[in-house]
């Protein structure tokens, strides 16, 4: 059974390009056969700011927003975060859904495929990086970086590739799946 990635596009505000991004990442991980990718898009779930009466660790979830994210985030074995960069830091909607929750993200790996302009969204990576580890994520350094997205998106609004971003995919993707494998047992239970 191939291991589940969750592509998590971290951005909401209106007129983003993380999901073009995204649909990209999920073909190129088909293609690429060690996962089977889901796209789990922060905005589809309407969270709030933070609005559990209780802690996370505890997992007593009252909202039904929260209970959906928590499903999509449990199922998943590995991540991939679709993140911009907002005044040199992560996207607000990504930090508000990773603190809506704890043991779910526990023992997994993460990598990211990060864009912006000349500093392709590596600053924000480097806040998540800090925020995940606090719930026992491995973050990957193997990862995907776009600087000047706008020269990679086609007249139709999708994406164009290159050699370089295809070689990052696929050495970020290998690295996800010993990780995965590696930190499984950590899982079970």
């Amino acid at each position: 059974m191939k291991h589940q990635l969750n592509i998590v596009v971290a951005s909401t505000r209106p007129g983003r390009v993380g999901p073009v991004f995204a649909r990209w990442l999920d073909a190129y991980a088909r293609e690429h056969g060690k996962f089977e990718p889901v796209i789990t898009d922060i905005e589809a779930f309407g969270l709030p700011i933070f609005d559990e009466p209780r802690h996370p660790r505890l997992g007593q979830y009252e909202n039904e927003h929260t209970k959906k994210w928590s499903e999509a985030i449990k199922a998943g074995d590995a991540f991939v975060f679709v993140t911009p960069e907002y005044n040199f830091f992560a996207a607000p909607a990504l930090v508000n859904a990773v603190n809506y929750l704890a043991r779910e993200w526990n023992y997994k790996p993460a990598g990211f495929l990060s864009y912006g302009g000349v500093s392709a969204g590596l600053r924000a990576v480097q806040s998540e990086k800090m925020l995940l580890t606090t719930l026992k994520i491995m973050p990957i350094p193997e990862a995907i970086a776009i600087p000047a997205f706008t020269q990679h998106l086609a007249e139709d609004g999708e994406f164009k590739s290159n050699a370089l971003i295809d070689d990052s995919a696929k050495t970020m993707l290998n690295e996800l799946f010993r990780w995965s494998e590696a930190l499984k047992p950590l899982r079970v239970g």
